[in-house]
């Protein structure tokens, strides 16, 4: 890029300024309550040794994944709506690029884990505990923390490395990788190393773990109990709206349809699934899984 001293301009809302505060005061909320339901998840997994299950290590994985996506981007955000100052040194960019792409990559490839533990565990039960063992999860953990080690980092030095054609401003609210590549030079190579990332680590876990459910709800409609197939789909329902959630919002905020001006749609769905989602998540698999409010109940009495 030649020059590495220069300023990126982030857009953040189009609000009046004495609503700002509201604004900030409202997403610090959502931060907390995101925060606080995601540390008492992993709390919770933590001490209840009838949650040292595979599907639970995933979980306090997520919950991790989720308090980082919101801390790297939204204190910076209330910083900059509260001050007025929209401006991000370069460094600041592609440092919050870097470990915004990382727990982006680590969510991706997790979400995709969680659904294969729910397919063996109803399609092929009698193998979970070879496939999924204790020794199996740690190194299916590493390997995904790893990968999205690797990907966050070819990837920020890849955009970090490409001159700009553009006003140097970020139509986001945060630095990501969309956004960047919008003032960035056409290159041929840039557009094909963001569509086989994309495809790699965003479309391949996805159609994954689709099929994965579409595999697990066939052998569900198979069972004959009513209380079975009740049962069955108890075990991965948390899981599978969850999904939707990240997905929905992920995709509406990414693939963009043409409009006039797409950067209220992009943001809306940005807060979805930078915000909001990692608040729920946690909430979602409390409510609807018995073992998760029964220890957090234990929790609070002690």
């Amino acid at each position: 890029m030649g020059n590495h001293t220069y300023d990126f301009f982030v857009l953040t809302f189009s609000t009046h300024e004495e609503n700002k505060p509201f604004l900030s005061f409202f997403f610090v909320l959502l931060y907390l309550i995101g925060i606080f339901a995601n540390s008492i998840t992993i709390t919770v997994v933590y001490r209840d040794l009838h949650l040292h299950t595979p599907m639970y290590l995933f979980l306090c994985n997520l919950s991790i994944v989720d308090i980082c996506y919101t801390t790297f981007t939204v204190p910076k955000l209330v910083h900059m709506l509260l001050s007025g100052d929209y401006k991000i040194s370069f460094r600041q960019c592609f440092t919050q690029m870097y470990f915004f792409s990382h727990v982006a990559t680590v969510e991706d490839l997790l979400l995709f884990i969680m659904a294969y533990d729910r397919y063996v565990a109803i399609c092929k039960p009698l193998y979970y505990h070879n496939l999924l063992s204790k020794k199996n999860c740690i190194v299916f953990l590493v390997t995904i923390w790893a990968t999205g080690l690797f990907n966050s980092l070819s990837l920020t030095l890849t955009a970090s490395n490409v001159p700009l054609c553009y006003p140097n401003t970020v139509s986001q609210f945060y630095c990501e990788f969309k956004a960047f590549a919008k003032i960035s030079c056409p290159s041929t190579g840039f557009q094909l190393f963001s569509f086989m990332e994309a495809v790699i680590f965003g479309l391949a876990p996805f159609l994954s773990s689709i099929i994965s459910y579409i595999k697990v709800i066939i052998v569900i409609l198979h069972i004959k109990s009513s209380d079975g197939r009740k049962k069955a789909f108890s075990t991965c329902s948390s899981h599978l709206i969850v999904l939707i959630m990240f997905y929905g919002s992920w995709t509406s905020a990414y693939l963009t349809p043409p409009l006039k001006d797409p950067q209220v749609f992009e943001t809306t769905f940005s807060i979805l699934y930078l915000i909001v989602t990692p608040m729920l998540n946690p909430l979602i698999y409390s409510v609807r899984n018995k073992d998760v409010k029964r220890a957090i109940i234990k929790l609070l009495q002690c």
